[in-house]
């Protein structure tokens, strides 16, 4: 049962990660309804590591677009318009790498809850459906279009989605649309971001884990790799999904499920849901 638990967790992340929903917001009601036998040291750690496996889904899905070095001796084995690409998503990391650093503790103490990651659905469920009924011709169509300037102000966007409820991938698409990025454009950098960022986030917890005395268990190891590898395989098809969603629709109908999920995380808050 408890590594039927730990499939159910992935297959969330794995879909919750892609999608502009919040991860957080699905994870804390998983939590209430698929408790697991673990610590929360442990579960604080699962959290955020789990997500390896929805980057190893972007990295194999985009490795021939990521991946800056050829075989070509006329271009010196070097692919110049990746690397100005990957400059362009570490220029969009730096803030949340800067405060991530310094806020990381606090904010697990004293945001993560349920009012906040409510308050979090609701709001940029409203910012969704406000954006797009004011929307207009995208400006930005390509990844190669986006300059360093706005791939800064994305990245200050994604620094809001460490407050639990925001969604990193919610947060990112909203600073894009309002610059302009159509929204395959804005939905593939959202993509390329989440590697450095998930990454960075995901080496903290485990560092931070370990350096507090925690230790894995065979069992907490085994639900670890598990729920990495459910994740991975979930998030190819959430990808897909969101990838193909976007080239013939907005974004409304993830607003309008952001509010009704930030309404059910509200009556989750009530004694006897």
């Amino acid at each position: 049962m408890d590594y039927i638990r730990v499939i159910l967790y992935g297959v969330i992340e794995g879909i919750t990660e892609w999608l502009p929903i919040s991860s957080t917001g699905h994870l804390i009601l998983a939590e209430k309804l698929l408790a697991l036998p673990y610590s929360e040291e442990f579960m604080s750690m699962f959290r955020v590591v789990i997500q390896l496996g929805a980057i190893l889904a972007v990295v194999v899905l985009y490795f021939p677009r990521l991946w800056p070095f050829t075989t070509d001796p006329r271009h010196k084995y070097q692919r110049p318009q990746v690397w100005q690409l990957w400059f362009r998503v570490l220029a969009a990391t730096l803030p949340a790498m800067v405060l991530g650093l310094l806020l990381d503790d606090w904010l697990d103490a004293h945001l993560y809850n349920y009012i906040t990651v409510a308050a979090m659905l609701i709001l940029y469920g409203v910012l969704f459906l406000v954006v797009e009924n004011r929307r207009r011709a995208p400006v930005v169509k390509r990844l190669d279009q986006i300059t360093y300037r706005q791939a800064l102000i994305i990245g200050c966007w994604q620094v809001l989605a460490m407050i639990p409820g925001t969604s990193r991938s919610g947060a990112t698409i909203v600073g894009a649309l309002l610059l302009g990025l159509a929204r395959p454009a804005a939905a593939e950098f959202t993509f390329f971001l989440a590697i450095p960022v998930m990454a960075g986030a995901s080496g903290l917890k485990l560092v931070k884990f370990l350096a507090g005395g925690g230790a894995f268990t065979s069992g907490e190891l085994a639900a670890l790799a598990l729920g990495c590898g459910v994740a991975f395989v979930v998030s190819v098809g959430a990808i897909r999904f969101l990838v193909s969603f976007v080239q013939r629709h907005d974004f409304k109908v993830f607003g309008w499920y952001r509010i009704a999920l930030g309404a059910l995380v509200l009556a989750a808050a009530f004694p006897g849901f």
